[in-house]
């Protein structure tokens, strides 16, 4: 449905924990939707497959990739909130309320601070005090 912001938005509620979950829908899963429209039952928007079908698939896909990790539903989730988010600057708020999750403390389990992230960050306050000194001297 359309939210506030005149964006696409799933708006549902978790089982596990009957938290709201909202999520935007970017221009990428727009166009995947588009293309499986039509293809599920039951009023889904894909075919939705079992916790062991998606861990198998996960599974088949990691080996045909050369991965060391055994890809599950667990570690996709996982990834997604450290890879994807948390490293691209997105709150921890924000994955908590993505992750569906009601304590915030849960989510810190994902927030591996990673070396890169580190470097990162401080390359960013490197460039934020040099343009205030700048400033500074311009002031002086």
């Amino acid at each position: 449905q359309t939210f506030f912001d005149g964006n696409l938005w799933i708006i549902t509620r978790r089982k596990k924990t009957n938290t709201e979950s909202n999520i935007r829908l970017l221009d990428v899963p727009k166009r995947i939707i588009e293309k499986y429209k039509g293809l599920a039952r039951d009023g889904h928007v894909f075919p939705v497959p079992s916790n062991g079908s998606c861990n198998k698939i996960l599974k088949d896909i990691g080996r045909q990739c050369g991965f060391k990790v055994r890809l599950t539903y667990h570690v996709a989730r996982h990834t997604n909130a450290t890879t994807v988010l948390l490293s691209h600057g997105v709150p921890i708020e924000t994955v908590s309320r993505l992750l569906g999750h009601t304590n915030i403390k849960t989510t810190q389990i994902y927030a591996k601070i990673t070396a890169q992230k580190i470097s990162q960050d401080m390359e960013t306050l490197s460039h934020k005090l040099e343009d205030m000194e700048k400033n500074i001297c311009r002031a002086i």
